[in-house]
């Protein structure tokens, strides 16, 4: 069965009544295939008028919707010969951070992203997207690979920030996403970055720190989660629907702000909706993020990502 988010039970109500005609008979002056069909209609309105005013909190649960699209998917759904590499040749492999070599529409690239999970095992495993400091020296030593053959690089950002345990902060976490952040800025090679879920803190940034940052509709991004700001500034994580608000954490708030420079359109009522249309429609926005790129220097792919950058808060704020 879907699953349905608060906000959405009319439109599960609907869709649970047409489930229960199409599996019965015409009976007498019923007309089950009208009945489906008129139904249908009503969700479909339904869902252009809910999805059409979405608050930010509300695109915050679509972004962290268990049946969107994950790292893994758009993998197997966009890219060729995928060979994944792991380990960070220092301490350990981090399930969170995914990445290896591929070829995407014909060209040999470099992907990386975080990976949530699907089910209760493989979230656990994956420890629901939240990397380690070994994931983020994994990603910087597939950047540096990169770099050094040449290769463009896709980074697939879904995470709800970096893993916070002990552990981490014992074996380095700060130090370890700000340099990813650096090796984002130095490489002399294309990199496009697309946040297709939650795009939270550093832990988001240390992989999207691109030529390019490419954003879905109703994915979100921001320094820290609703509920997190919500218990510092208000001490109460109910305040969360607030804190989403003031956060300007959706994709046309940031493309206001010249955070992102591009919307990714989701099909009618998000991602997990129209998984195919939406991966479909996110590898036609690298494609053309990557021609654009193509014929730029080593020397002005880096100037220009980190003018990107620098520029950030000068635009949107009046």
């Amino acid at each position: 069965m879907p699953t349905f988010l608060d906000f959405e039970k009319p439109i599960a109500e609907l869709e649970g009544k047409i489930e229960e005609l199409r599996h019965l008979e015409n009976k007498g002056d019923i007309n089950v295939a009208e009945e489906v069909a008129r139904l249908q209609g009503k969700v479909d309105k339904l869902l252009r008028q809910t999805y059409g005013k979405l608050t930010a909190w509300q695109k915050t649960l679509v972004a962290r919707h268990p049946e969107r699209p994950h790292f893994l998917d758009y993998v197997a759904n966009l890219f060729q010969e995928f060979t994944p590499l792991s380990g960070d040749r220092s301490f350990a492999d981090d399930r969170a951070i995914q990445g290896g070599l591929a070829r995407f529409r014909g060209r040999p690239v470099m992907v990386m992203g975080h990976e949530k999970g699907s089910d209760t095992a493989s979230r656990v495993r994956h420890n629901f997207g939240m990397a380690r400091p070994e994931g983020y020296r994994k990603a910087q030593r597939l950047m540096d690979l990169a770099d050094r053959f040449a290769l463009p690089i896709i980074a697939l950002v879904d995470t709800p920030g970096a893993y916070p345990g002990v552990d981490a902060e014992a074996r380095g976490q700060a130090e370890a996403i700000a340099r990813s952040i650096e090796t984002c800025l130095k490489v002399r090679v294309p990199l496009v970055a697309a946040i297709i879920g939650e795009g939270g803190s550093g832990g988001a940034i240390a992989l999207a720190a691109g030529n390019r940052v490419l954003m879905l509709e109703h994915a979100v991004y921001s320094v820290i989660s609703p509920e997190g700001c919500a218990s510092i500034l208000w001490r109460s994580a109910e305040q969360a629907k607030e804190a989403a608000e003031a956060l300007k954490l959706t994709s046309e708030d940031l493309l206001k702000l010249g955070v992102i420079d591009e919307i990714v359109p989701e099909p009618l009522g998000g991602a997990h909706r129209g998984r195919e249309e939406t991966i479909s429609a996110l590898g036609a926005a690298l494609e053309k993020s990557l021609t654009e790129l193509d014929g730029l220097s080593g020397d002005d792919l880096r100037r220009t990502r980190r003018e990107k950058f620098l520029a950030m808060g000068e635009k949107g704020l009046g």
